[in-house]
Formats: C-alpha cells, structure tokens, sequence
C-alpha cells in the first residue's frame, strides 16, 4: 500500500508560443501574409495579446495546444472532467490491475468546513481529527484493496473486481487542452487575490492546476501576464 498527499502534471509535448496567438489574430486582417508572423517575436506584438484578452477575443488562443501527464486522485478527476474542452485518456480498471495508490491529505490540509455552502470556509483541523482522518483512510483503503485482490484471485474480471475501490485511488491520463480551455481551467480552478471573479476550488484540483498555469507560463510568459493583468477572466 502506497499512500500520497499529491498530485503529479508532466508537460509531455507541446505546440504552444505566444506567436501563436499572433499570427492566428492577424489572418482577421492580413490574410496570407499573416503568415510571416508564425515564427516572429511575440514580444513586438504583446499590445496585440493585451488586446485580445482584453477585449476576450477568443480564439486566437486556441491555436497553442499542450498535452500533459497527470495523476491524481478518482475524485479529483471527477472534477477535472467537468471541463469538456479537453482531451481526455486515461488508464482504465477494466483492463489493468490497479496500483494500491491511494491519496490521504497532508498535515496541512484544511479539515474542518465552518458555513455553509456558497458561505464557508475551510479552517485547520486538530491534531485528534488528522489522526481520525489519516487512520480511516488507512483503514478503509487496505480493506478495499484486500477485497479487491480477493476477488481477482478467484476470477473475478477486473472491470467487476473493481468496484469495491474507493475514489481516493490514484488514476493517471494524458489532457490535452489550448490555451484558452486552460485559461478558462485556471479561472475556476485556482484561488487568488488578484482574480475579478474568485473561486473557491477544492484544494486537491487546485494543486493540478498550480502546476498547469507554472508550466503553461514557461511556454507562453506574454499571454500568461495578460491573462494575469486581466483579472484572470478567460477570454
């Protein structure tokens, strides 16, 4: 049994630059000679992304695409596919026995909800209440996993077997998404002071999306500061 308190994203390909956005703006009023654009300097043209995003001319974003590696927690993905502008493969219980990966919050990790929902907030937990929570999982998980081998030992198909496990399981896909479902991804799916429009987002999906936005910024830093400059408001 393997317990973790994370989440992994590995950047594994990507066609994604801020002259991207460039050149697919400019056919609007250039047509074939946009094309000079396709290698240029993005930083002459950052008026250009300011602009559009300003203004949430769309679009153009959606011409830079990036595929990444994630594993995360079953219901952290239940979540994450709530976003249908990605791509989406991922491993599948039918056909592979799953690992005894299983997620259990850090110490850090709020525990307690006060409010209520559209009103709350999620405080510390004590140290009697990380213990409860860090031994029931334990518990609860090692009991799965065992009735899970049990019935694969007999015969049992996997795609039957599996049904006894709980959604704190690791399970790991390639997403595949632009950068304007990425965007709009980070606007729900992260906290931050400087957003027009807060979200609250469970601390789990939100620790998949502070590792898209670092490596989505090392890929498209113009476009990545107007997004940031803009109040953080997918255009």
């Amino acid at each position: 049994m393997r317990y973790r308190s994370d989440v992994s994203v590995e950047l594994v390909k990507a066609s994604a630059s801020d002259s991207d956005v460039v050149f697919a703006a400019r056919v609007s009023t250039q047509g074939e000679r946009s094309r000079a654009s396709i290698d240029a300097d993005a930083a002459e043209a950052s008026g250009l992304i300011r602009f559009l995003m300003r203004d949430r001319h769309g679009s153009p974003f959606e011409h830079s695409v990036m595929t990444f590696y994630v594993a995360a927690p079953i219901f952290v993905w239940r979540e994450h596919m709530r976003h249908r502008m990605s791509s989406y493969n991922e491993e599948s219980g039918r056909y592979r026995v799953l690992e005894p990966v299983f997620y259990t919050p850090a110490p850090q990790r709020n525990l307690v909800q006060v409010g209520k929902p559209g009103a709350y907030e999620f405080l510390p937990g004590t140290q009697q209440q990380q213990e409860v929570v860090s031994d029931a999982v334990r518990r609860a998980t090692a009991e799965a996993y065992a009735q899970y081998q049990r019935m694969l030992g007999a015969g049992v198909a996997r795609e039957v077997a599996r049904t006894v496990l709980p959604v704190s399981i690791y399970s790991s896909a390639y997403v595949t998404m632009n950068a304007r479902a990425l965007m709009n991804f980070l606007s729900l799916r992260r906290h931050t002071d400087d957003s027009h429009f807060p979200s609250y987002p469970q601390r789990e999906i939100e620790m998949v999306a502070e590792q898209y936005e670092d490596l989505w910024a090392g890929l498209m830093p113009i476009t990545h500061a107007a997004f940031v400059a803009n109040g953080r408001v997918a255009p």
